[in-house]
């Protein structure tokens, strides 16, 4: 086992939380921070706050001993060596990244640094943060000598955090001094030795102990513009294939083989190659934003980003027009959405593009019968229950007597749907599917009509309408 290594992660919203359990779970001392007493006594009761695979088992096994929970940043200060922050960065009306957290923090770190630590910038922020922060504790009294400042992104998705975090493509670093960073390597040593991989009992994933993930040493400029890079270009990739699906609806081709086609190029490969409704969650919206904002302020033209950004609110309405063709008119329609969350495998509904359809449906005159495996409580606080709308608390509940079922968010259990109960349960045999669920054949030969995306229509031979 490596060297273990006293951390504090101030923040404890996906990236910090997902952070803290994972440095205990590879060997490291973890005091995690958040200013909210409430979400810190629920987290030291047991309660991960969050709907994320492993973090439940990884927080019952280190809560309260591995990873303490407190309010406490200057105590958390004092007994860390490295400080990670891993609070929010919110977009602001013009679009740029909403740094006053970050600074907030920074501001109390200062007042409490005696000895020499290393602060870590883990929330995505753009270029030009480590300066700031840099600045910021040095405004407040600390000599330069008593700190360095880091960029660490984080490459995290959710639903899969932990294992992406135990299990990372690659480790980035972005350190302007050698001291700084043989501290960021000795916090990853457990993974990058490829010892972790060693150890009985762990979350499982790709990389073993004779193929342990890299290390990308940079500078910290570098780090932070990777992290906004990376996922402004993942973003253009969906908006490119949802671009390609409109075409292909025109001209009656067939997305999923056109996908399939350019991702055989090991040049482009098969990921984000699936059209839908549009990307969403937490973290795409924002970057592409604060990225694009950046270069601006730089003098820079990006505005490839900005049709990026056009493509994705399009998809919506397109999809919203592929609603209507298949049922004529809207108003007075009852219709059954799947999937309020950004995507499957999380309760995340920040952007929600789900959460946009259905807001836009019911601004259409339609009445919502909506179901997701872990987001109605969520939704709820920000869509209450009305004459428009309710919850489910099933799938087939949810197309009872609907005019049309939709699905909005890739769940797996959508995608194992009993055919031939849902005709029974739909007033009409009719699905629009925006997340390309099935097989259209599949589905037409169960006696529904199939609307996706970026497909031709398929309808059964013969429609069967319930009696």
């Amino acid at each position: 086992m490596g060297k273990t290594v006293d951390i504090a992660v101030v923040g404890s919203g996906y990236v910090g939380l997902v952070a803290a359990v994972c440095f205990a779970e590879m060997g490291h001392h973890v005091i995690c921070v958040d200013n909210d007493p409430a979400k810190v006594k629920a987290l030291q009761g047991g309660d991960s706050l969050i709907h994320e695979e492993h973090l439940p088992q990884l927080l019952n096994k280190y809560r309260n001993n591995q990873v303490e929970f407190t309010t406490d940043l200057g105590a958390a200060t004092e007994k860390a060596a490295a400080i990670f922050i891993a609070v929010g960065t919110p977009q602001s009306e013009t679009g740029d990244a909403d740094l006053s957290y970050v600074e907030a923090v920074a501001c109390e770190i200062a007042r409490h640094l005696k000895t020499y630590k290393v602060i870590v910038e883990k929330s995505t922020v753009p270029v030009y943060t480590n300066e700031w922060i840099r600045r910021a504790i040095e405004r407040n009294g600390v000599d330069r000598s008593l700190f360095d400042v880091c960029s660490n992104p984080e490459f995290l998705r959710e639903g899969t955090a932990v294992s992406d975090f135990l299990h990372p493509d690659r480790i980035v670093v972005g350190a302007d001094s050698e001291k700084a960073a043989r501290l960021l390597q000795e916090i990853y040593a457990p993974l990058t030795s490829g010892d972790y991989y060693t150890r009985e009992g762990i979350i499982p994933g790709e990389f073993t102990s004779d193929a342990p993930p890299p290390l990308l040493l940079t500078s910290t400029k570098s780090a932070e513009i990777i992290k906004h890079a990376s996922n402004a270009f993942l973003a253009l990739k969906i908006s490119f294939i949802n671009a390609v699906s409109s075409l292909c609806e025109a001209t009656d081709a067939n997305v999923q083989q056109v996908a399939q086609g350019m991702g055989l190029d090991t040049r482009i490969g098969p990921r984000f190659l699936r059209p839908g409704i549009g990307y969403g969650g937490s973290c795409f919206p924002k970057d592409v934003a604060a990225f694009r904002s950046v270069a601006e302020q730089m003098g820079v033209d990006f505005s490839l980003l900005t049709e990026v950004e056009r493509i994705n609110a399009n998809q919506k309405k397109r999809f919203l027009a592929k609603v209507r063709a298949a049922l004529w008119t809207l108003r007075g329609k009852k219709l059954a959405v799947l999937g309020l969350a950004f995507k499957g495998d999380t309760d995340d509904i920040r952007d929600s593009p789900a959460i946009e359809m259905v807001k836009m449906l019911i601004a259409e005159g339609c009445s919502i019968t909506a179901y997701d495996p872990a987001a109605i409580e969520r939704t709820r606080a920000v869509l209450p229950e009305s004459d428009k709308l309710r919850y489910a608390d099933g799938i087939y509940a949810a197309a009872e007597d609907a005019d049309a079922l939709l699905i909005l968010t890739d769940w797996h259990e959508f995608g194992a749907l009993d055919l031939e109960k849902l005709r029974t349960a739909l007033r009409y045999s009719i699905i629009v599917d925006g997340r390309n669920m099935y097989d259209p054949a599949k589905v037409a030969d169960a006696g529904i009509t199939y609307y996706s995306v970026g497909r031709p229509v398929a309808h059964p031979v013969r429609e069967l309408v319930n009696a």
